[in-house]
């Protein structure tokens, strides 16, 4: 069997590579985290977006890569949209794409006919963005790009609705993640989804895996350059065990998230009745692995690693936002053990 991307897919992830590596080069990155918002925000609090690259994108159908050609979209699979999520990983872009393609598959797997006509256009476009919170009493406490949203899907257990943002109080938030926007939601009422909201959540929690894999990978090769070329004692510091080992140890963590994220993808697209373990074993092993990853970067790096002059914070702290967004991996273990008909004390004791 052959597992390696088809010639599309493998084209989707060169174009989105080199496109974004030129878009975002660290230097931009970090001009757009010390921008500050010209609407309000002050600099170095939240970042601000490069709407040229947004509409760029929009362009090239990527917003829309796994919505329904009749909403608009490109009617693809979960896989080519993984693919999008670990490159735009990789590129630390701050950019609304995760929480637009959130509110997209909630609408698209569970929306009612006429919430799919009005939203999915827009949403497959990147005109009409919209995003995703979890928490209960229409009160999710972390939600993405919630300020530049026209529509808010606001999930609880098994339910959601869709609340035009216009109807909703958005509360700017700070977090440690100076790449992306978030804000605290409150809202009453809304139109009820048409469907169980399930299928998305896990397809959103493995796109956020894949978004780890590409941050993990990101830190793995800085570390692994810097290794190269510091030397100590005339010698590089990846000569010794100490060093190499943590580079190996990174290596067999991002790979082993990688297909965990894939396997899930791949669940998504071909044997859905797998997706709720996938996507939960996928979010809980990337969780752990971008942030252990990123700590061991730094580690590598030594004291250079520590300062704001060094791009490798950035990584690190999306790597710890990423950990908690839709579910941290302690809950999604749990899940795990709960699917498999392990009890809730079995997986808090490998937590």
């Amino acid at each position: 069997m052959n597992f390696d991307f088809s010639d599309d897919q493998q084209a989707i992830k060169r174009t989105a590579k080199d496109l974004l590596a030129t878009r975002f080069s660290p230097e931009r990155v970090r001009e757009l985290a010390d921008a500050g918002d010209p609407q309000g925000d002050p600099p170095g609090i939240r970042p601000r977006y490069d709407e040229n690259v947004w509409s760029e994108l929009g362009e090239l159908g990527w917003p829309g890569i796994f919505i329904d050609e009749e909403h608009g979209g490109q009617g693809l699979g979960a896989v080519e949209l993984i693919i999008l999520m670990e490159e735009l990983g990789y590129a630390l872009a701050p950019l609304p794409f995760l929480s637009n393609a959130a509110a997209g598959l909630v609408l698209q797997h569970a929306g009612s006919d006429e919430q799919r006509e009005r939203w999915l256009p827009g949403i497959a476009s990147g005109e009409a963005r919209g995003t995703v919170g979890v928490g209960a009493g229409g009160e999710p406490p972390l939600v993405p790009d919630a300020d530049s949203a026209e529509l808010i899907v606001l999930l609880e257990a098994d339910s959601g609705t869709v609340v035009e943002a216009s109807a909703a109080e958005v509360e700017p938030l700070e977090t440690i993640d100076a790449t992306r926007r978030f804000d605290r939601v409150r809202a009453d009422g809304g139109e009820p989804l048409g469907g169980d909201p399930g299928p998305a959540v896990d397809r959103i929690a493995t796109a956020v895996a894949a978004e780890l894999v590409g941050v993990s990978q990101r830190a793995m090769e800085m570390a692994v350059e810097y290794a190269r070329e510091r030397k100590q004692f005339g010698r590089p510091i990846g000569s010794y065990q100490a060093v190499s080992h943590a580079c190996a140890q990174m290596l067999l963590e991002t790979e082993g998230a990688r297909s965990t994220t894939y396997w899930a993808a791949w669940c998504a697209d071909a044997e859905p009745e797998t997706l709720p373990l996938a996507s939960s074993m996928a979010k809980a092993y990337a969780s752990d692995a971008g942030w252990r990853v990123n700590a061991s970067s730094l580690q590598v790096h030594g004291g250079i690693g520590f300062t704001w002059e060094h791009d490798l914070h950035f990584f690190l702290k999306r790597a710890k936002a990423d950990g908690r967004l839709y579910g941290s991996a302690r809950e999604h273990r749990e899940r795990v053990a709960e699917l498999c008909g392990l009890s809730r004390e079995t997986a808090a004791a490998t937590s």
